[in-house]
């Protein structure tokens, strides 16, 4: 009984620690990513713009995408979820009545490019999971709010300070 007590003594922060983690965690995540949302939802969202944006890139471009996200999550220039800065687009009604995004109109290429946006290659969405599971919790890549490709010379980018390249992307705030 007395070494049950003595370890029990030794180890009380770390057992309260490990215990209280998921609860603490819960509730840290529904104040970042919004108190209505659905945690799953928002990593679905998360895997699938790392995954669509950079699956060709190395796990560093792949971390840097999902920062971009998140860093805008903060911003008040964009919406307050994952999902919502993932999916802003400009919208229209559809022939079926439905609401679609208007070609090339959205703030991330492969939600409006017509294209389906199921993953087709398993590997790579469970390394988009992975990296979204990974970069949740910690909000920040050198404040980057956007990012594009080399190969592009966007307008907007005069007026951004660069923070970083990685391979074949540019980061900026």
């Amino acid at each position: 009984m007395n070494v049950i007590l003595n370890f029990w003594n030794k180890h009380i922060w770390t057992i309260t620690f490990v215990i209280c983690l998921p609860l603490i965690l819960a509730f840290i995540s529904q104040k970042v990513y919004g108190s209505n949302s659905d945690i799953g939802e928002q990593r679905v969202c998360l895997a699938q713009n790392i995954y669509f944006e950079s699956a060709n890139q190395p796990d560093a471009g792949r971390v840097a995408v999902a920062q971009v996200v998140l860093n805008r999550v903060d911003d008040l220039q964009f919406p307050n979820t994952i999902c919502g800065v993932v999916y802003q687009a400009k919208m229209r009604t559809n022939w079926k009545g439905q609401e679609v995004p208007i070609l090339n109109q959205c703030q991330f290429s492969w939600f409006c490019d017509g294209k389906s946006d199921e993953p087709t290659d398993s590997i790579t969405w469970m390394q988009s999971i992975r990296i979204a599971d990974q970069v949740m919790f910690d909000i920040n890549f050198e404040g980057a709010l956007y990012y594009h490709t080399i190969h592009i010379d966007p307008y907007w980018n005069d007026y951004l300070t660069p923070t970083v390249i990685i391979n074949d992307h540019i980061f900026y705030k």
